[in-house]
């Protein structure tokens, strides 16, 4: 039987997962978390309760350059943001298709990217934005661009004795467009069986954030420019772009199902990025 602590402090909640010895698990939506439970392996010792701690960065902060997402930030509080749907829209989107509305109310932001998993909805689109993930341990703070953030299912370079103190989004200028299209089984109860995210800048160059289809979320690089407005530029593109996808088969898809579904949401993806905003003419 786990114990249970409600730290107050970021200091207290360092001090409980170090004497856990590696076997204290973080509890803030929890969405994830009380499903683990019920499986032998995860087994932890100790179940730490941060969403009392009053000395985390807000939930969420828009500043001149970045949006800042502290580990209270709840899919709910993101996807109904109006500057972050003007502004960061396919990280709106992909946070407006995190389960249902009860788990959107508890899941957060930090706590879907901590999970390592390749199909967390949220990655792809963090990934285009050129995220930061800030984690802050023992040894003090250390910020790393998500991209590194990430080694395997389940696995991220945030330590057991480490937590996830902020991830910084940068605010892309006004010419650069993104969107993000997700294929799943079953509407609103399921993970994704493909994601992607698209983000195109001011002269066609295009970068993908991809999931589901590798041991972890995916960033392609950027594309040379490419007109958008030829759909066989845009699929020629694309085409080359995902080819660093690794998708397996498993219960959810299988891989030549992966690999073709994956091309055709990037080019709807990024379709949907370049189309001109409602109300103007392209």
């Amino acid at each position: 039987m786990a114990s249970y602590c409600r730290p107050r402090t970021v200091s207290e909640v360092l001090a409980a997962l170090a004497s856990a010895e590696g076997h204290g698990r973080i509890l803030v939506g929890g969405t994830d978390l009380l499903v683990h439970l019920r499986k032998d392996p995860f087994a932890p010792t100790v179940i730490v309760d941060i969403k009392s701690v009053n000395d985390f960065p807000p939930a969420v902060e828009i500043g001149d350059e970045a949006v800042r997402f502290g580990p209270t930030a709840r899919m709910s509080e993101i996807s109904g943001d109006p500057f972050i749907a003007d502004r960061l829209p396919a990280l709106s989107a992909s946070a407006r298709v995190v389960g249902s509305i009860a788990i959107r109310n508890r899941a957060t932001l930090i706590g879907n990217i901590c999970n390592g998993s390749p199909a967390a909805d949220t990655a792809p689109a963090l990934l285009v934005y050129g995220s930061t993930v800030t984690v802050t341990g023992p040894g003090g703070e250390r910020t790393m661009p998500l991209v590194d953030f990430f080694v395997g299912p389940g696995e991220t370079r945030c330590g057991p004795d480490e937590i996830v103190i902020r991830v910084d989004v940068p605010i892309p200028d006004r010419e650069h467009r993104s969107a993000f299209q997700r294929l799943t089984r079953r509407r609103g109860v399921d993970l994704a069986t493909v994601s992607v995210a698209a983000g195109v800048d001011a002269d066609g160059g295009i970068v993908l954030g991809l999931g589901c289809v590798g041991p972890t979320p995916l960033l392609t690089d950027a594309s040379l420019p490419v007109d958008l407005s030829d759909p066989d530029a845009i699929e020629g593109a694309v085409e080359e772009l995902v080819s660093i996808a690794t998708p397996i088969s498993d219960v959810r898809a299988a891989r030549d199902y992966r690999e073709a579904m994956v091309r055709v949401l990037a080019v709807r993806a990024v379709q949907a990025a370049a189309a001109p905003p409602e109300g103007m003419s392209s």
